[in-house]
């Protein structure tokens, strides 16, 4: 059986879960993307405007398309890293770049599949696409989308990074997960800045502290000045406060065990930090995605210098 050997393969690499879906239009997901990005709740990211028409239908990205494989690998540390008095780093950042990673790993992956299966068409992503990756995870039974809008699995937590395989391996698809937030509101109450709907699951990501500190490349607007709780680099807050992650085991990929000389460093560690020694420390990390200037404009922001001197 096609599907329950490339589960296996997947499991073989070291990813968490494996789901199928069918390559077909993502209709409603098109219509919410649409009102989405119309609400500007895209805030500067402005090239998730860009291919539209790939973001919601596989077949313009894989002709012939028949199957979406959905991945899923754990990032979940065995413990916080960070020193108590450090400014905070999103979990995910603690290791190696999780694109690396997981770029290699599909590769390992698509070897494996087109010796068993002979000449496939098809692509593979980690979160370097027009590809809707949680919207097809969600399909292939890999999670539900939560109120924070990030899939939880029951057993497993939200603590997961996602990869697909677009191709035209015609396979039996997976049925999705029931959703299992119920009433439970904590990550909308927790959420510092009111990034997350009242009413939906929705997330105005111009709100969210980690676009605010990664994404956003202009000044942090000061109204944010007293929500930031201290992250200098993403956030965990909505995932920290889901009853769903008492379920979160530690991974096992020695890429992502914390690097000391990230995760020990103070807030003066910081604030002393040159360019140089930065590119040094953050080689191979996802703090190169915001850069030197960057950190260094979100440490000002959360911890200015007179605070700790």
């Amino acid at each position: 059986m096609r599907e329950r050997w490339i589960k296996q393969q997947a499991a073989d690499l070291g990813f968490q879960d494996c789901g199928i879906s069918r390559a077909e239009r993502l209709d409603q997901e098109a219509r919410h993307l649409e009102e989405w990005l119309h609400r500007g709740h895209h805030g500067h990211m402005s090239y998730m405007e860009r291919y539209f028409d790939k973001r919601v239908d596989p077949s313009r990205l894989v002709p012939g398309a028949k199957s979406v494989i959905s991945l899923s690998y754990n990032y979940f540390p065995e413990e916080q890293a960070q020193r108590e008095d450090a400014p905070k780093i999103a979990r995910y950042a603690y290791g190696r770049d999780y694109h690396k990673v997981l770029k290699t790993r599909l590769r390992d992956l698509w070897n494996r599949l087109t010796e068993e299966y002979g000449e496939i068409s098809g692509r593979y992503f980690v979160d370097s696409g027009p590809v809707l990756e949680r919207a097809w995870a969600e399909r292939g039974g890999i999670g539900w989308r939560g109120k924070n809008t990030l899939l939880i699995h029951p057993r497993q937590g939200s603590y997961f990074f996602l990869a697909v395989i677009i191709c035209d391996l015609d396979l039996v698809a997976d049925e999705p997960l029931t959703d299992h937030c119920g009433r439970c509101r904590r990550c909308i109450d927790a959420c510092p800045t009111g990034a997350l709907s009242e009413s939906a699951n929705i997330l105005d990501a111009s709100k969210c502290i980690s676009y605010l500190t990664i994404e956003l490349r202009e000044d942090i607007p000061r109204e944010f000045s007293d929500k930031m709780e201290d992250w200098m680099y993403g956030c965990d807050i909505c995932q920290e406060v889901c009853p769903w992650n008492r379920f979160a085991t530690p991974h096992t990929e020695p890429d992502f065990a914390p690097r000391k000389h990230v995760t020990e460093m103070s807030a003066d560690d910081w604030h002393d930090l040159e360019e140089m020694n930065f590119e040094q420390i953050a080689a191979g990390t996802a703090l190169m995605r915001a850069g030197y200037e960057g950190i260094r404009r979100n440490l000002n922001f959360v911890r200015p210098r007179e605070d700790h001197s």
